[in-house]
This record gives C-alpha cells, structure tokens and sequence, in this order.
C-alpha cells in the first residue's frame, strides 16, 4: 500500500509517469527502505495507467464484490426468520 501511495504522490507532484527512483525518494523521505522487488511489481502495474481511471475501477470493486454478499447475508437473514416462526411443540403459557 506504500509503494501505491508513494507512486499516487509522485503523481500528484507533477510526475505523469513515476519511476522507481521517483517512488523511492518519497518512500526514503520518511524513513521507509523500499523493497526492489514490491516497488518493480507496482511500477509495471501502473505504468501506462491513468491514475483517475484507476480510482474509478477501485471505487467501482468493492461496490460490485459486496452486491453479492449482500444479497448472501439477505437470504441468510430471510432463512433464520423463518425458522424462528416454527412451532416448537409447546406453548409459551402451556
């Protein structure tokens, strides 16, 4: 998460594009020893990326992963309420 937010301010600081070295300043900045292989891993995802339209497709993920589960924990939900209903075999005044 680091490494993205260290390429996001190298963006926000006029870099279209940021290399490694431009993440490991910002990282080296606040006392954070960047990782060759992470920071080469996040460089060659975002490379040639518009960083507004990946925050687009972000906000859009997690909208899209919780529509599911939702309608999982509704049916969960509606199934428990059912069996609360059941008779039990007694009364509560019997």
């Amino acid at each position: 998460m680091r490494y993205v937010a260290a390429y996001l301010l190298a963006v926000l600081g006029g870099k279209a594009a940021p290399a490694a070295s431009d993440v490991e300043k910002i990282l080296s900045s606040v006392g954070i020893e960047a990782d060759a292989e992470k920071l080469k891993k996040v460089i060659s995802e975002l490379s040639g990326k518009s960083v507004e339209e990946l925050i687009e497709q972000g906000r859009a993920a997690p909208a899209a992963a919780a529509a599911p589960e939702a309608k999982k924990e509704e049916e969960a939900k509606k199934e428990e309420s059912e069996s609360d209903d059941e008779d039990m075999g007694f009364g509560l005044f019997d």
